[in-house]
């Protein structure tokens, strides 16, 4: 980082810290305790897919190895979907983990988007659903709460941040609170 950098206000990009996933789990614990939203078991990683023998070959070593669904969302995303009883976080966001440490370690790291780990509140108005997002290339979460018609509980949001503040490294530029509408396990 040189000089103009620190004048003009730039700041050296976190780098990706993937055991900072293994945070969702005291998170959830967080949410749970102060709060209605309980994990629902579900958890994805979404990536840039990669034509190429080595790709596939990761991604078939992942399929062998781990309990996961893939499908691609409308924006042309492969989502790597993990599914496991809600009570069974630890276990979730380990697969996240090796999803993505696999994909890191195969060189595929600039590829990786985000995780994130579902959660719903069982006695909220439509079974509201939140996720906490993991952006790879900023190394921070973020909650993410939509709602019908592609609107989001800026609200909730808010909230949730305030509650996992001391669990997760979050991510403080709101503009990067980026949607991710139709992601596995945020149901709709």
């Amino acid at each position: 980082m040189g000089l103009l950098d620190v004048l003009l206000g730039r700041s050296k990009p976190v780098k990706p810290d993937l055991d900072q996933l293994f945070g969702l789990a005291s998170a959830a614990l967080t949410l749970e305790a102060a709060s209605e939203l309980r994990p629902t078991g579900h958890g994805a990683v979404c990536f840039a897919a990669v034509e190429g023998g080595a790709f596939t070959e990761i991604q078939q070593d992942l399929h062998a190895l781990l309990p996961l669904e893939s499908s691609r969302d409308s924006y042309g995303y492969t989502w790597l979907e993990s599914r496991h009883a809600p009570e069974e976080t630890n276990d979730l966001v380990t697969d996240l983990h090796a999803v993505n440490s696999a994909l890191e370690s195969g060189g595929f790291g600039p590829q990786l988007l985000c995780s994130l780990v579902a959660f719903h509140d069982p006695h909220g108005p439509e079974d509201r659903r939140m996720a906490l997002v993991y952006l790879y290339k900023r190394g921070s979460f973020y909650p993410f709460a939509p709602l019908p018609g592609e609107k989001r509980d800026h609200a909730l949001e808010l909230q949730v941040k305030a509650l996992v503040a001391n669990d997760l490294r979050l991510e403080q530029d709101l503009a990067r609170w980026f949607p991710v509408w139709g992601a596995p396990g945020m149901g709709g």
